[in-house]
């Protein structure tokens, strides 16, 4: 089959908005990609994805395999964790958490035995002989979420299919600067990402894989097509501009199809489902040699950063450790940030384990990425509207979320606000727009929770209500019932003692039938004979 055969390239389209910030990829994406020795000790949260958390099946001086699962997803949205690799449970507690609260979570503390010695495990290397129910199985059963840092349980988002899917398309944009995981998972691992893109489009039914792909990447887009020639597989690449954010999975899908999710819609209503490069590439690893989620590429840059590159990585490791591994100057750096500089944060605790959903380490320097500065005062000058990618108007959400307006703010889509940060970016007043928007939602979340309760309440209210009026209506039904009974049995009754004087005064008329009267007779008779047989006194 000739290569034109194999690989097309796919049209595309526009979006509104976006930003132009400076990329910082050559300084990660130049190197192999390097693992990072096993830890002595490892720390893993029960909540490293979308959903409820995960129940923890070990507990403390348990003996543990690399690959076995350790705490069991619950129904639902959830995600299983497993070892990362063998060794022993030393507990289960609060450990620090990576998140802007730095409030603790609960993690199971392993502690490695050196061995690193895997568990049993069944490898499918035909697995176009599984049912597609035994293959979304394995899938929950590795605990995969989504890796371009949503952590979406993977599983869930293939059974989620309310109308039927046509096209696979494969983020691989990675358009949020500095991060280039992706870049070198692709060129070095694109024959696995193109199979578990064949997994992923047998599962789903769909005609057409589609990459979207920013051009900036001219070696992972070489290895993907290399790849294809080699597996003979049909792709379509659509190479998008270098634009930030072209990599967020609505933006993505209008670049690549034309399409738009419409509002409050998921991209399963255009028969789309999105996929990252590294969701696939795991999903390869586990399906065919059931290899759970316990590793992934993290880059780690900045300027305080003498190693700078991608590390593949053990889930649960400290963030330190990754850290030092890669010869980070902390004295140096200004902060720790996990993800990018448009949408991570700081860590507030370095000690944090790394999660599944950890792409990128940055440690910039103070001059590299200076503190936010204060903000002042919006001077309505409309170019977070035009920076905007959504086409949001981002100054009138604004004056709602600070006022607390939350119905003016979701009259203008603020729920359709990707939190990407492009309008924070190019905002001449530094005003940290994200910030209120994330308070705005937050709010919004909230009160709708305390509604969903209150109708909760009001409809147990109500029922109660209407059991008590019920039991109430059949408590009288019952005593009416129970009225008319004994009403109906005392007339019967008075029935009955009405016939029965009835007869006795008919008897009464006879004096022959008066028992009364032959009673009193025999006892006069009985005196009488009595008397006459006693002897008489003489005189």
């Amino acid at each position: 089959m000739s290569q034109s055969a194999i690989i097309a390239r796919s049209s595309v389209w526009s979006i509104p908005g976006g930003i132009h910030p400076e990329q910082h990829k050559l300084e990660s994406n130049q190197t192999a990609i390097e693992a990072i020795p096993v830890p002595a000790q490892l720390w893993l949260p029960l909540s490293m994805h979308i959903g409820t958390e995960a129940i923890p099946i070990v507990q403390a001086g348990d003996t543990v395999r690399k690959g076995q699962v350790i705490a069991k997803a619950q129904p639902g949205i959830s995600a299983n964790i497993h070892a990362p690799t063998s060794g022993r449970i030393l507990g289960i507690a609060d450990h620090c958490f990576a998140h802007e609260s730095d409030l603790p979570r609960l993690a199971i503390h392993l502690e490695a035995d050196g061995q690193d010695a895997w568990r049993d495990q069944e490898p499918w290397p035909n697995w176009q002989g599984k049912t597609k129910e035994e293959i979304l199985v394995r899938v929950r059963e590795g605990g995969i979420a989504g890796m371009g840092g949503a952590g979406f349980p993977t599983d869930v988002k293939y059974r989620n299919k309310h109308t039927p899917i046509h096209t696979l398309l494969i983020n691989a944009a990675e358009c949020e600067p500095y991060i280039t995981s992706d870049d070198r998972l692709m060129q070095e691992r694109a024959v696995e990402i193109l199979k578990g893109a064949q997994i992923s489009k047998w599962l789903l039914d769909a005609q057409t894989i589609i990459i979207g792909i920013e051009d900036n990447k001219p070696e992972a887009i070489s290895a993907l097509e290399a790849a294809a020639n080699t597996l003979a597989f049909e792709i379509a690449i659509a190479v998008v501009p270098t634009k930030y954010p072209s990599g967020g999975e609505r933006q993505l899908i209008q670049l690549t199809t034309g399409e738009e999710v419409p509002h409050g819609g998921l991209p399963s209503d255009l028969g789309v489902l999105c996929q990252n490069v590294g969701t696939l590439y795991q999903l390869y690893r586990t399906v065919v040699f059931d290899e759970p989620l316990i590793s992934r590429i993290t880059t780690v840059t900045g300027k305080a950063v003498k190693k700078p590159g991608n590390y593949e990585v053990l889930i649960g490791t400290s963030m330190k450790t990754v850290l030092e591994h890669a010869e980070t100057n902390l004295k140096e750096a200004d902060r720790i940030i996990m993800g990018g500089p448009m949408m991570g944060f700081a860590l507030p605790n370095i000690e944090a384990p790394l999660l599944k959903t950890t792409n990128c380490l940055l440690a910039p320097t103070a001059k590299e990425l200076p503190a936010p500065m204060l903000d002042n005062p919006c001077i309505r000058c409309g170019m977070c509207e035009q920076a905007c990618p959504v086409g949001l108007l981002p100054q009138q959400m604004l004056w709602a979320a600070k006022n607390r307006e939350l119905d003016a703010a979701e009259l203008h889509n603020l729920n359709d606000c990707i939190e990407c940060g492009a309008c924070a970016y190019v905002c001449p007043s530094r005003i940290p727009l994200v910030h209120y928007y994330r308070y705005a939602k937050g709010e919004l979340r909230q009160e709708a929770a305390d509604n969903a309760q209150s109708e909760r309440a009001r409809m147990r209210f109500e029922a109660r209500q209407e059991r008590l009026e019920r039991e109430k209506t059949e408590k009288e039904v019952r005593r009416k019932a129970r009225a008319e009974a004994a009403a109906k049995a005392l007339a019967a009754k008075q029935a009955q003692q009405e016939a029965t004087d009835s007869g006795a005064t008919v008897a009464a008329k006879d004096p022959s039938d008066d028992p009364i009267k032959a009673a009193l007779e025999r006892s006069a008779a009985k005196r009488k004979a009595k008397a006459d047989a006693t002897p008489k006194e003489t005189e």
